[in-house]
């Protein structure tokens, strides 16, 4: 019924805890879950987790927080994204917010994770923090809608929001949505079309309320739904269809692999 569509469960915190994560996610009806890297010398251990559990899908690509680390360029991505478990690009993108300096280097991987989804022909997975004017921008220079994709972990204007889905993107609501200095996510996500939206833990970071404070797992994206579902005035059942739909029509990999193609364009 619930898809987590973004969350780093190769984390040792979580990972440690394994078998007892991907039981939870059933227990509160997370069908399946995105494990999402965020650099090339963990990536093995995304994989793994992907390999190991059929609900669980894979990404392949550099935060932007990351510093010297493996700096693949668009041919290596694109080879690399060829796993069979591998079913986007990201998360890429650019954050101002943590680091200072010149960040060129950030704009410049950025823009090769862009080349290399549309050369593979896979959907991105967009970070962008204190910096969307030049996260549009290089979208936009880059054809970034050719791969199309999703703002993940949305925290954004609705003017950035209406922005990105005007390219083909998606955007994905957190555990943030649920805290009370949102308010001003809460009317983004009351905005935008339904078909366009995404739920996620970016766990095991973010926890919602009622677990904020604590680690976030997969388990807990109902609560995203469910303030989703109260500030559009439907049910969590109805958020957690829609997303779930918009999930596998975006990631069309997911969808093959879950034996969901059917699902409605």
């Amino acid at each position: 019924m619930f898809i987590d569509s973004h969350c780093h469960i190769d984390f040792p915190d979580l990972a440690e805890r394994e078998d007892e994560v991907i039981a939870n996610m059933a227990a509160q009806q997370v069908s399946h879950a995105l494990c999402v890297s965020v650099n090339i010398e963990q990536w093995p251990r995304v994989t793994g987790m992907a390999e190991r559990h059929d609900n669980v899908f894979a990404s392949l690509g550099v935060h932007p927080d990351y510093e010297d680390v493996t700096e693949p360029d668009v041919a290596q991505l694109a080879d690399m994204a060829r796993h069979p478990r591998v079913v986007a690009i990201g998360e890429t993108g650019l954050d101002y917010f943590r680091l200072t300096g010149d960040l060129e280097w950030q704009r410049k991987r950025f823009r090769t994770h862009i080349r290399a989804a549309r050369e593979c022909g896979k959907p991105l997975i967009i970070h962008t923090r204190s910096s969307a004017e030049d996260t549009l921008a290089i979208m936009r220079e880059e054809r970034a809608h050719e791969a199309g994709g999703v703002m993940h972990c949305f925290t954004e204007t609705l003017d950035v929001a209406k922005a990105a889905i005007d390219m083909g993107f998606m955007i994905s609501f957190s555990g943030i949505v649920t805290f009370k200095n949102a308010q001003q996510l809460r009317d983004v996500a009351q905005a935008i079309p339904l078909d366009a939206m995404l739920i996620e833990t970016d766990s095991p970071y973010l926890a919602p309320v009622p677990y904020r404070g604590k680690m976030n797992e997969p388990s807990y994206v109902p609560h995203v739904a469910a303030e989703l579902a109260r500030v559009r005035g439907l049910s969590a059942d109805e958020i957690g269809r829609a997303t779930s739909d918009n999930f596998f029509r975006l990631f069309r990999d997911a969808a093959r692999l879950a034996g969901r193609e059917e699902c409605p364009a």
